[in-house]
C-alpha cells in the first residue's frame, strides 16, 4: 500500500486530491500539513470521514513523513511553501508530487537539487490532467507544420489565481517554441509595436473559470484553433493522484507527465 501525503490539506485543492486518494485503490492517505485546522482529522476536514489522520503544521513536516512512512507527498499549494516544504519531504526520503504553479527557475532548480540530492523521485507539472497532457503533445505535432504562422495562446482562469499567466500556458509556450527552434516570448500586447513571429501569451482572470487555454495558429485566410477545458478541478487531482501512484515505483530522478503517460 502507498503511503501519500497532501499539504495544503484544507485548502479546496488539498481537500479534493485527499478524496481521491480515498477513492483510489493502492493508495491510502499518511499524513497531511497546512497552517490551518492543525490536529483536526484529515478525512473530516476533506468531508470523507474520519481517517484518523491528524493535519500537522508543516514545521513538523520532515518528523511526520518519517514518522507516517510516508513513500509521496503531493503538494498542490503556491511556490514560497513549495520551494521550502519540497526539500524538506526530499530530505525525508519522500518522493514529490509538485503541482504548484508559479515557481520561478530557480526555485525548480532547488527541488530539483534537492531530489537529486537524496535519491528520490520528483515530478514538477504546471498541470497533472491527463487531457491537457495530451494537448501538449498535439500542439508540438502541430507546430512542426505551422510554424509560419502566427501564434498566440489565450488562458482564462478564475479570479482567485495567483500567478498570470499559468503555468500551463507557459508550458504550451515551451513546447511549440521547442518544436519550432525557439521563439520569443510577448505577455500581452500595448500600443504600436510591430508584429513578430513571436509567441503571444494573454491571461485572463473572472468568476469562477476552472481553466481554459486556447492556443490559435492564424495564416493567411485560415486559422486552426486548438483548445483544452477544464471543467473541474477534478481532472488536476485524479491526475497527480496516478502520478503518485506512478512514481512510487519508478527510480530515482525527475520525470514529467510524458513519461506516466508514455508521450
Amino acid at each position: 500500500m502507498i503511503r501519500a501525503a497532501v499539504t495544503g490539506a484544507s485548502g479546496r485543492m488539498g481537500k479534493l486530491i485527499i478524496s481521491n486518494i480515498v477513492a483510489y485503490d493502492g493508495i491510502e492517505l499518511s499524513a497531511a500539513f497546512d497552517l490551518v485546522n492543525i490536529g483536526k482529522d484529515a478525512g473530516e476536514t476533506a468531508q470523507v470521514g474520519n481517517l484518523g489522520v491528524s493535519i500537522s503544521d508543516v514545521k513538523d513536516m520532515e518528523r511526520v513523513l518519517k514518522e507516517s512512512s510516508t513513500d509521496v507527498l503531493i503538494d498542490f499549494t503556491i511556490a514560497d511553501a513549495t520551494v521550502v516544504n519540497a526539500p524538506r519531504a526530499a530530505s525525508a526520503g519522500v518522493n514529490l508530487i509538485i503541482g504548484t504553479t508559479g515557481l520561478s527557475k530557480e526555485q525548480k532548480q532547488i527541488i530539483e537539487e534537492a531530489v537529486s540530492k537524496h535519491g528520490v523521485a520528483g515530478i514538477i507539472s504546471p498541470n497533472f490532467s491527463v487531457g491537457v497532457n495530451v494537448f501538449f503533445k498535439i500542439l508540438s505535432e502541430a507546430s512542426k507544420y505551422l510554424g509560419d504562422f502566427d501564434i498566440e495562446i489565450i488562458e482564462a482562469h478564475h479570479n482567485k489565481k495567483k500567478d498570470a499567466p499559468s503555468g500551463t500556458a507557459i508550458k504550451a509556450a515551451d513546447v511549440i517554441s521547442a518544436a519550432l527552434g525557439g521563439k520569443d516570448y510577448v505577455y500581452g500586447r500595448q500600443g504600436l509595436a510591430p508584429r513578430k513571429k513571436e509567441i503571444g501569451i494573454h491571461a485572463v482572470r473572472g468568476g469562477d473559470i476552472v481553466g481554459d487555454h486556447t492556443v490559435l495558429f492564424a495564416g493567411d485566410g485560415e486559422r486552426i484553433e486548438i483548445k483544452h477545458q477544464a471543467h473541474s478541478r477534478q481532472a488536476f487531482a485524479s491526475g497527480a493522484v496516478k502520478a503518485a501512484a506512478w512514481i512510487c515505483n519508478a527510480g530515482p530522478g525527475m520525470y514529467t507527465m510524458e513519461d506516466i503517460l508514455g508521450l
